[in-house]
């Protein structure tokens, strides 16, 4: 296979859902599918049941209503997104704002309308509300027959044909559906009886003549949503999804720089990194950065340019991970996330390319963390400790990192997506660097970076409850209690800009 062939041939997706909405499920049946595993393992079950691959960290919480600020970063390393719901919940709260991030970049989003087969929510109703939600449009490419105990199948409205659901192997093998067309009233009656036939018919009808016409092109900006109903539990409705996604999206999209965007069919080796993490497990205390692939072709052994370092290097035990399982590469192509050893020099957002062709891609967006807390160590005399440790999570991107000016370390202020974060540091750095700490929870609920200032930060006019900060790069925030207090330092002094994530170079 050939260098453009390897990069046509690659998808680099992420899977997005609320806690509990299947995405692990889902995950597990996707790599049954694409031949990576041979039995695909479950979330919750019984102790002698084999446990999903994809479901593996000690710190892990499925189902847990928080997640790190780096779930948003991961995001910039796909070029689409398959968002995952309960069919019965239908959009929560976390689905929206990942599904904000992914339109910020207008990448292509498949919904994955799972758990069919128990109760749900009228499908007419879960597509309003994802057009009402997200402001885009839905294209259902099947439509489920019933729910729960009474959930039959699902039609295919692109090949006019229905595939029975029948329940067995609780989901750990591959199934075959039962293929009908919807013409033929005798199977039909067999398969699902005549009442549901008559309504499926109704409602095909109905979405032939109501609902959006397929386009590709729209499916590709992010404008329109592919919509597939099934229940990865129990495999049915998966292997009908792969198909369909690869075969509706791209390989590697162009990455932008200062300059313009990079051709992933280019030559020219490039990369970014959107994670860096720590002691992943017991067996390898160390500490990796993650990076995707923009373009060209990594080798082992070569240097390559450490754009904000300054310095050229070897990238040392380059990895593909699958899970917990890693395994040592020697060549990697555009699409390609690849795992390296991190001495301490790599940030979230730093480029890595070929020495002569330097390009630096756009930086990682900093998101605005919703909880904050104020730590300490316990022990004055594990300064150093407490002090390198906040530093390197805060460089992984787990929590932030923010100070008063001028005070150095003196006093630290943490900031985080979710509550559960503040537990997974107070772990990490017990675990980890020897060092236990002291916590207070603060007030503030909201965090804007300043863009512009009229003047300089602490002459601006405030509400008293208001606190300036810097951030981990130097940065200035303000950090508020409430959505008056925002408006109120815009009314108060023109020229003022906010934003709500800061994109660092």
């Amino acid at each position: 296979m050939d260098y453009r062939q390897e990069i046509e041939r690659r998808r680099t997706f992420a899977i997005i859902s609320h806690p509990d909405a299947g995405k692990t499920t889902l995950t597990e049946k996707l790599l049954l599918y694409g031949g990576a595993i041979q039995l695909a393992g479950s979330v919750k079950g019984k102790a002698t049941a084999r446990h999903a691959v994809s479901d593996w960290m000690e710190l892990d919480t499925p189902g847990h209503q928080d997640f790190s600020e780096d779930t948003y970063r991961t995001l910039m390393a796909a070029d689409s997104a398959v968002m995952v719901i309960d069919a019965a919940k239908g959009i929560e709260p976390q689905t929206r704002k990942l599904f904000k991030i992914c339109a910020m970049r207008h990448i292509p989003i498949f919904t994955f309308i799972n758990k069919l087969d128990r109760e749900a929510r009228d499908p007419f109703e879960l597509m309003e509300e994802l057009e009402k939600e997200f402001g885009i449009g839905t294209y259902p490419v099947n439509w489920p027959i019933g729910c729960g105990h009474d959930f039959k199948g699902v039609f295919d409205r692109d090949r006019r044909e229905i595939l029975a659901f029948q329940e067995f192997h609780r989901g750990q093998n591959k199934i075959s559906a039962i293929e009908c067309e919807l013409t033929d009233t005798e199977r039909l009656d067999e398969l699902i009886g005549h009442l549901m036939w008559e309504k499926l018919v109704e409602d095909i009808e109905l979405l032939d003549g109501a609902s959006y016409e397929f386009d590709l092109d729209a499916v590709r900006a992010g404008e329109l949503s592919p919509v597939f109903f099934g229940s990865a539990l129990t495999n049915f409705g998966v292997e009908p999804f792969l198909e369909n996604f690869l075969s509706m999206t791209t390989s590697p999209l162009p990455r932008e720089t200062a300059e313009g965007a990079v051709d992933p069919m280019g030559e020219d080796f490039s990369a970014f990194v959107f994670k860096i993490q720590a002691n992943m497990n017991k067996a390898h205390r160390d500490r990796i950065a993650f990076m995707r692939i923009c373009s060209g072709k990594f080798e082992r052994d070569r240097e390559y340019l450490h754009v904000q370092g300054g310095k050229v290097l070897k990238l040392a035990q380059p990895q593909q991970m699958m899970a917990q399982e890693r395994a040592i590469i020697n060549e990697a192509f555009a699409g390609d996330i690849i795992g390296v050893f991190d001495p301490g020099i790599f940030s979230i957002g730093d480029t890595v390319c070929a020495p002569k062709h330097k390009v630096q891609f756009e930086g990682i967006p900093t998101f605005a963390p919703e909880h904050f807390s104020v730590i300490s160590q316990v022990d004055t005399m594990k300064r150093k400790q407490f002090t390198k440790g906040v530093t390197q999570i805060a460089q992984e991107g787990a929590i932030q990192m923010f100070h008063a000016p001028n005070s150095g370390m003196e006093e630290v202020i943490v900031g985080a997506v979710g509550v559960l974060q503040f537990e997974v540091l107070e772990y990490r750095l017990k675990n980890e660097y020897n060092v236990d700490i002291r916590r207070r929870d603060l007030s503030y609920s909201f965090i804007r970076w300043i863009e512009k200032t009229p003047k300089k930060p602490d002459e601006l006019n405030l509400a008293s409850d208001t606190r300036w900060v810097q951030d981990f790069h130097g940065k200035d925030l303000l950090l508020f209690n409430n959505e008056w207090s925002i408006r109120w330092a815009e009314q108060k002094n023109e020229g003022l800009e906010l934003s709500e994530f800061s994109r660092n170079w």
